[in-house]
């Protein structure tokens, strides 16, 4: 109960992460996992969030870095 009412106020702090998952090839992706491929799932509030298997974390900030997104696409041709 007291948790629910702190995400009222404050939001969800996403602090814990399910296990990356990676979409075969082929199948439908979700906005997270467009870029990469992969993404985790905040266990708290079922936020889907990109990530970088190879650099083991989260991808944040692609949308204000152009030049982001062009490197990180390149790095998974």
């Amino acid at each position: 109960m007291f948790a629910r009412l702190l995400d009222a106020f404050f939001g969800c702090w996403h602090s814990h992460y399910s296990f990356p998952i990676t979409v075969r090839s082929g199948s439908r992706r979700s906005g997270a996992a467009s870029l990469t491929g992969t993404y985790v799932v905040c266990l708290d509030c079922g936020k889907e969030f990109a990530y970088d298997w190879r650099e083991m974390k989260l991808v944040s900030g692609l949308r204000d870095n152009p030049k982001g997104v062009h490197a990180l696409a390149a790095k998974q041709v």
